[in-house]
């Protein structure tokens, strides 16, 4: 961009902002502006593409600090001042500096070409070459929210993401996500309008439900019904897991509900290490209860006459 565009350009009007604008409110109106006017977002729209880039250059311009600085002190000599001349006469160098350093209506003259007049003031020490010093800066991020099942979250997978009506994306999820995680895909932001690399995808990732696991950490839990003679008498029962088969396990005699069983290696993989599957007990009722089974119960209620479950609790609670 010649130095001239940086006379005849108001970069502020260009983003609607104040010239004393911070960086994070600067960059949240480019961001809006970009997402409303990018090329992707109107396919086809000439108009819609010429204004990103304007918006584009500005914010490439206004969001490096050093070069809106320069930019700034560029303005200050006056819009319409035009770089045609190197004499005396209006509208060359001198009257231009005249007026930037308090000059006023006195002339001021400087020994230097107009070459090394501008390359001090903007730090070339090769002379001006009517480009500012401008760096390939990166694109800008975008955002985007997925909601995947429990089961990709926790052996991992593949999506399809519809980025603004372009072509889906596939993105890889891997194994062992947590739920509101964010993912970053590298390479599928906004374009750089410097020669930059492109911005990144940043996904933030919400896991439904399951209706018979739950996470917990690098491990994974199922509540187990077992019935009273199995809990007592103690029996081998098959737990259900995420992979769709079922492992054998022990219940010992006299278990209790809420005992936690574990079964190795069958919970979340983590950094290359597999968490367990967690089983906790929970001790059932029949629905139905026949006479014959209640008298049975009503015997055993007897034998066991004295034995009262909450002692220990009344014990503690009185602590």
């Amino acid at each position: 961009m010649a130095s001239q565009d940086w006379f005849d350009k108001d970069f502020y009007a260009v983003l609607g902002v104040s010239k004393d604008v911070s960086d994070a409110e600067l960059k949240k109106v480019y961001r809006k502006l970009a997402r409303q006017f990018h090329p992707d977002s109107n396919p086809g729209d000439a108009k819609a593409e010429a204004r990103f880039k304007e918006i584009s250059e500005a914010y490439t311009v206004l969001s490096d600090t050093a070069t809106r600085q320069e930019y700034d002190q560029i303005r200050a000599m006056g819009g319409g001042a035009r770089f045609t001349s190197s004499g005396n006469g209006p509208g060359g160098f001198d009257d231009v500096f005249g007026n930037l350093f308090g000059g006023g209506g006195q002339r001021v003259r400087f020994q230097q070409n107009p070459e090394d007049i501008f390359g001090g003031m903007f730090g070339g020490g090769g002379g001006f070459t009517g480009q500012p010093r401008t760096s390939a800066r990166k694109g800008a991020d975008l955002t985007a929210n997925i909601t995947i099942d429990f089961r990709t979250a926790i052996q991992g997978g593949e999506v399809s993401l519809d980025i603004r009506g372009a072509k889906p994306l596939q993105i890889g999820i891997p194994a062992g996500v947590n739920d509101k995680q964010k993912i970053r895909v590298r390479g599928k932001g906004e374009s750089s309008m410097t020669g930059g690399a492109a911005g990144d995808l940043v996904i933030t990732v919400t896991v439904r439900d399951h209706p018979v696991f739950d996470r917990d950490g690098e491990h994974l839990r199922v509540d187990i019904p077992v019935t009273i003679p199995e809990a007592i008498l103690g029996a081998t029962i098959e737990v259900p897991t995420l992979e769709g088969d079922r492992v054998k396990v022990k219940v010992p005699a006299n278990t209790p509900s809420g005992r936690v069983l574990r079964v190795r290696n069958r919970g979340v993989s983590v950094k290359g290490k597999r968490g367990d599957l967690l089983a906790t007990i929970l001790i059932v009722t029949p629905d139905l209860i026949s006479d014959k089974t209640k008298k049975l119960v009503e015997e055993f209620a007897h034998l066991n006459e004295g034995h009262n479950p909450r002692d220990l609790l009344y014990g503690k609670a009185s602590l």
